[in-house]
């Protein structure tokens, strides 16, 4: 028996005979039939629907503490259009003022929040006073700020942020990558915050100079490119980095050193060892490089060169310095190299390079050999064999006409240790070799390693790396320099646990 016959069972005679002669005239009924029909359909719906978890309602935690259910991959803002042309609006009346020196962070944020007000309060919209002042905070961050960036830059657990193109956004957390349900509106609204991230710097980007290094205040590293290099749309990348500079005690935590490699690295950097950390992209060189340069002792004098200002020296006498592309007329440009020979008059006791990738490899070099000793930088290799290596082929950019056992000479005296850093499958990244330069037998340079990974025990069953760094049993020979600075190294850091030893026999 459906819905209908159940009604009419209901009814009275008298009502069944009403019914029947209404229905020759129209009612406003039969304009609201396909409203009537899917009640109906909701009713009978209703009735043939399994009987409620009574239990399961019951319990159900309160509304205020349910987690909100996340926005789909791709779902469209009902307030996209209205933010758009807000943000076109504003840009119109404040444009030019956006840019004004004379104006304070603060400043600009009131004048913006108060021609917002005018522009929303003139769409008439029906919102509420709490969701007007939100939709207000979504424009002016927009405008302002950084868009839907603004949730992921104050995300702790969000390390990289990559948007492929305004309507594709990805994170790294934890060392994995995820696509986000955060979009920009369009096209325009991404190139305005590249724009604005890229000002702040005192860089550019357009259509001549189509790609750009920049840094967040926090010091995030930022590369941005856009069309007609970047075929989908405008492309940016923004790896963060930690409000708080990573101390050795964090590295140890994460995994990515164990406190015997922290004892060795920390006497190293005193003794004035010139070091230099290798790994790929995004394996943590540069935090690496903040860490090791937590041992400089603070009576000392650092320089610090970088294409884009990324390390976070926690000394007091820092003098950080910066390279500059050219201007739009192609002239202007300060290169690392330049700033390197630069940094020689400026009486060092140590010179850190953010990251060496072209000919001021020979005069970092030169440096190291003549006196500036405890220099310490990054470069981009997969092994400690491989960075000897590029550092032959990074000289040779240079220009210098020099015979290849004249460079390898340069690199055997000039660096002591060649500290590897990957990233492994789980994510976390380690140091995976403490490798000594010895010097040149024959025209081979030497390496010994004196830490290496040990990956035999393999993965656990969450997919997580169970090996670890362990000493390969050779003492090396800068412990012989690390105790003539006074630094006492035991000579147990450098010997194979005995038990490890014993069941390897077994």
């Amino acid at each position: 028996m459906n819905l209908n016959d159940r009604l009419n069972a209901l009814r009275s005679p008298q009502q069944t005979t009403a019914v029947d002669s209404a229905a020759a005239t129209p009612s406003p009924t039969d304009v609201l039939e396909p409203e009537v029909h899917a009640a109906q359909a909701s009713v009978t719906n209703a009735i043939d629907a399994p009987p409620i978890d009574v239990e399961s309602v019951l319990f159900q935690p309160p509304a205020a503490q349910r987690m909100p259910a996340p926005k789909p991959v791709g779902a469209v803002d009902p307030l996209a259009a209205v933010k758009e042309k807000a943000a076109e609006e504003l840009f119109a009346r404040i444009g030019s003022r956006l840019s004004d020196a004379s104006l304070t962070e603060e400043q600009l944020h009131q004048l913006a929040r108060a021609e917002l007000a005018g522009i929303v309060a003139a769409e008439q919209l029906a919102l509420s006073t709490a969701e007007r002042n939100r939709l207000i905070d979504d424009i002016g961050a927009d405008v302002l700020g950084y868009g839907p960036l603004e949730p992921l830059l104050i995300d702790p657990t969000v390390s990289e942020i990559m948007v492929n193109r305004y309507d594709q956004l990805y994170v790294e957390r934890n060392g994995r990558l995820q696509e986000t349900p955060h979009r920009f509106t369009g096209e325009a609204q991404l190139r305005r915050v590249i724009e604005r991230i890229v000002a702040r710097v005192g860089r550019r980007i357009d259509e001549s100079s189509p790609l750009v290094d920049a840094r967040l205040d926090d010091g995030s590293r930022v590369n941005a490119i856009i069309p007609p290099l970047a075929v989908d749309g405008s492309s940016l990348t923004i790896r963060k980095f930690a409000g708080t500079p990573y101390t050795s005690s964090d590295l140890i935590n994460f995994g990515t050193l164990t406190r015997e490699v922290a004892t060795v690295l920390d006497a190293a950097v005193r003794a004035k060892l010139n070091i230099l950390v290798s790994g790929g992209t995004g394996t943590g060189k540069t935090t690496l490089l903040n860490v090791l340069s937590a041992f400089i002792p603070g009576d000392e004098r650092i320089i610090t060169i970088e294409d884009a200002v990324e390390l976070q020296l926690q000394q007091e006498h820092v003098v950080r310095l910066e390279s500059r592309p050219s201007n739009i007329e192609g002239r202007g440009e300060i290169t690392i190299r330049d700033l390197v020979r630069n940094s020689l008059r400026m009486r060092p006791d140590r010179i850190v390079v953010g990251e060496v990738r072209g000919a001021e490899a020979l005069d970092m070099l030169q440096a190291m050999n003549t006196g500036h000793e405890g220099s310490i930088s990054t470069l981009h290799a997969n092994s400690p064999r491989d960075a000897v290596s590029r550092m032959e082929t990074l000289v040779l950019m240079s220009g210098m006409d020099l015979p290849l056992r004249a460079i390898r000479e340069q690199i055997s005296s000039a660096i002591d240790l060649i500290v590897q850093i990957t990233r492994h499958k789980d994510g976390v990244r380690r140091v995976t070799h403490i490798t000594e330069v010895h010097g040149m037998e024959g025209d081979i340079i030497t390496l010994q390693d004196a830490f290496t990974f040990d990956y035999s025990a393999g993965y656990d069953a969450e997919g997580r790396l169970l090996g670890r760094i362990a000493p390969t049993g050779v003492r090396p020979r800068f412990a012989e320099r690390v105790a003539d600075h006074g630094i006492a190294l035991p000579v147990s850091l450098f010997q194979p646990d005995l038990r490890e030893m014993l069941g390897e026999i077994r």
